[in-house]
């Protein structure tokens, strides 16, 4: 990759780059063909965004609103992490793409009609202007084509004017109050929405199957919780925008590791995994599904004895989803289940108090959606102490994780650590599984990855 540093304009040039003469300028600028995108693109939420900025405006009459779609961040030096937009200004445009990076969604107040909807957006380079092939940053030549401002309004239905014009106001970026309403608003998903989640899921399911077809290869490698993680990175790098978040690719005892991303350690067939993953959608929509997986393809009898456990408290949790329920409902189901389990093996004297924390560590699902925890600056009483409406989608979760250095348990439980974790979209009498497609039963997990492995 060519070396790139900063500049005082803010165009990355490289550094041993040598000066340029105006001959040289004029040559570059001359002889270029038309490169129009082409006519009648327009984005798949371009229809639903107009309601979305409306139900906003209507929360903040004569106020000008600013959502950002955030900036590029360095990784190290001259490179940039990859870019997706802010997840407030994607769900009001409909643009995800890598090169919204500092772009900005203005909501003027324009009298009885609410607000006007602007867009300010970094126009592209003209062929008169070095940037399109100096700027190693949003240089065309560097980062590819971006729309310009009329093509943008095309796709959108959204007015473009130059970033250059952005005025001041109540900004998303700092603004809680306005950060609090963007997540209020998103906490019932429309039909196109509950699609794409759907779609996301599918993809997922696909990675996980690719997942198992790669164990026997991957039980050999030293580092094979990185070749589960490359497995499916690949199959959501080429169905989606890749991974909603990082993988969880958890062998043996560090699955009671609630995040663990290093994914270095090796695999061990008397052992599980434990694979937290999702896809992320074109849109930004993500998966969440977990399943914990005996490398053997079989689980011991101690494995199935905790998962078994897991799975009953995952099956409480669903029951319990139901418009009107409590949103705390399903997590209360579900650790009354674990509480009572581990009363029956011994490892509490009883299942009352909390002292089953210890073993679980977590709630048991959140909302879900263009975020993985979605709408996380909602009020406590809008979201965590509300109630489940139809439309909502969230995921349902359980886990035990019993630390290997714990001697509160037995010898042979220390070190397991499973959880289960599926997607599920509210309806008007309970809740629909959106990933049923991947078993959760011990026989189903064993069944699938007999056929999976041997094929």
């Amino acid at each position: 990759m060519p070396v790139n540093e900063p500049a005082s304009t803010g165009i990355r040039t490289v550094s041993h780059d040598l000066p340029e003469s105006p001959e040289f300028a004029s040559f570059m600028a001359g002889d270029w063909a038309p490169s129009p995108l082409p006519d009648g693109i327009r984005l798949p939420a371009a229809d639903l965004t107009p309601a979305r900025r409306a139900r906003l405006s209507a929360r903040f009459p004569g106020e000008r609103l600013i959502v950002p779609a955030g900036e590029l961040r360095v990784r190290s030096n001259d490179c940039d992490h990859r870019f997706r937009p802010h997840s407030a200004y994607a769900w009001l445009t409909g643009l995800t793409g890598e090169d919204q990076a500092g772009h900005v969604l203005v909501l003027e107040p324009d009298g009885p009609r609410g607000h006007e909807a602007v867009l300010h957006l970094r126009p592209r380079s003209p062929r008169t202007d070095n940037g399109f092939y100096r700027d190693r940053r949003y240089g065309e030549f560097w980062v590819g084509r971006r729309a310009d401002l009329a093509e943008a309004e095309r796709m959108t239905g959204v007015r473009c004017v130059p970033l250059a014009e952005l005025p001041p106001g109540r900004n998303a970026a700092v603004d809680g109050e306005l950060a609090t309403v963007l997540s209020e608003l998103r906490l019932v998903k429309d039909p196109w929405e509950v699609g794409q989640l759907q779609l996301a899921v599918d993809h997922t399911t696909t990675g996980f199957e690719d997942v198992v077809r790669a164990l026997p290869s991957a039980l050999g490698k030293p580092r094979g919780e990185r070749w589960i993680e490359g497995v499916f990175g690949l199959r959501a790098r080429a169905e989606g925008n890749g991974t909603g978040y990082e993988t969880i690719a958890a062998s043996g005892a560090h699955a009671c590791v609630l995040h663990w991303i290093r994914n270095d350690g090796p695999l061990d067939a008397r052992e599980l995994l434990l694979l937290d993953a999702g896809v992320e959608t074109d849109t930004l929509y993500t998966a969440d599904i977990t399943r914990t997986l005996p490398l053997s393809g079989r689980f011991s009898p101690v494995q199935r004895q905790v998962y078994e456990l897991v799975l009953a408290a995952q099956d409480a949790g669903i029951a319990a989803l139901r418009p009107g329920a409590a949103f705390r409902d399903f997590h209360r189901a579900a650790m009354r289940v674990i509480a009572e389990g581990l009363a029956e093996w011994g490892v509490l004297k009883n299942a009352e108090g909390e002292f089953h924390r210890r073993y679980t560590l977590c709630s048991s699902g959140h909302m879900l959606g263009i975020d993985l925890h979605d709408c996380a600056q909602a009020r406590a009483e809008a979201y965590l102490d509300g109630v489940l409406e139809e439309g909502q989608v969230l995921t349902v979760e359980p886990g035990l994780y019993l630390q290997p250095d714990d001697e509160t348990l037995p010898r042979e439980l220390r070190g397991i650590g499973v959880r289960i974790e599926d997607d599920l979209v509210i309806t008007a009498d309970g809740a629909r599984l959106m990933s049923g497609a991947l078993p959760r039963t011990p026989d189903g997990v064993e069944e699938w990855m007999g056929a999976l492995m041997e094929g």
